[in-house]
């Protein structure tokens, strides 16, 4: 086993713990306090963040920076797992997976310095600060958390990636293939007609836990098999 392999080994349940976070803050802060109530102003928004600044600026920090930097270590560990497979699609979902690593750091970073901003400015323009913080989320959401096509695309393909090279569980594999596929319908307009954008960014999440936290396990208690024959292997 490489140190590569049990770096992403540590890493994926670590990720997994950064969403738990997010997720705790989410249930434990934001909805008692009305952040999410329908129709409610965007300066009783900030009002929230000013009250809850500390808690919500190092969610942010978790659930965004930390795990983007862990998912480049995930992302180049599997790389390394699966590059037995096919080429062509390991090498493109690993890019995705660098692309959406940096998404998501950025998102938070953006947020921790946008809170900041909208917090100073409450005191003075309580409304300004609300229309900036509209503006902010939007964005933040864009990058890394309105929809989950990035990730869910990343998902998808190293989970194919390896059901291909036969390095990781089946069952494992078939649990990110489902993830990664609703991952990416959040984007489907229909579906966010349909209201069923809430249903798959939450088969996303809560099955991007379970599926880093099994594959740590994975990665730091087997070793990958041995370079063979695959079957309908890619051309370079």
């Amino acid at each position: 086993m490489t140190d590569l392999q049990r770096a992403g080994g540590v890493a994926a349940p670590v990720m997994a713990a950064t969403w738990l976070v997010g997720f705790a803050v989410f249930l434990g802060v934001l909805v008692p306090a009305g952040y999410f109530d329908e129709g409610v102003d965007p300066a009783d928004r900030v009002a929230v963040l000013v009250d809850n600044q500390a808690v919500v600026s190092l969610s942010y920090l978790i659930t965004f920076v930390v795990f983007g930097i862990l998912l480049v270590v995930l992302a180049l560990a599997l790389h390394e797992r699966v590059k037995a497979g096919p080429p062509a699609m390991t090498r493109t979902a690993t890019v995705i997976g660098l692309i959406w690593a940096g998404l998501v750091i950025a998102a938070g970073m953006l947020a921790n310095v946008g809170i900041g901003r909208v917090v100073d400015l409450y005191g003075s323009d309580p409304t300004q600060a609300g229309a900036a913080w509209l503006v902010l989320d939007t964005v933040v959401l864009g990058l890394g958390g309105g929809n989950e096509i990035a990730g869910g695309v990343w998902v998808l393909l190293i989970s194919w990636a390896a059901l291909r090279a036969r390095q990781l569980p089946r069952a494992l594999n078939y649990l990110g293939v489902v993830a990664g596929a609703a991952g990416i319908l959040t984007v489907v307009p229909a579906l966010e007609v349909l209201g069923a954008v809430e249903v798959l960014g939450l088969v996303f999440g809560l099955g991007l836990i379970v599926w880093f936290i099994w594959l740590g396990i994975v990665l730091l208690r087997t070793s990958p098999r041995r370079a063979g024959p695959t079957p309908a292997a890619e051309p370079a």
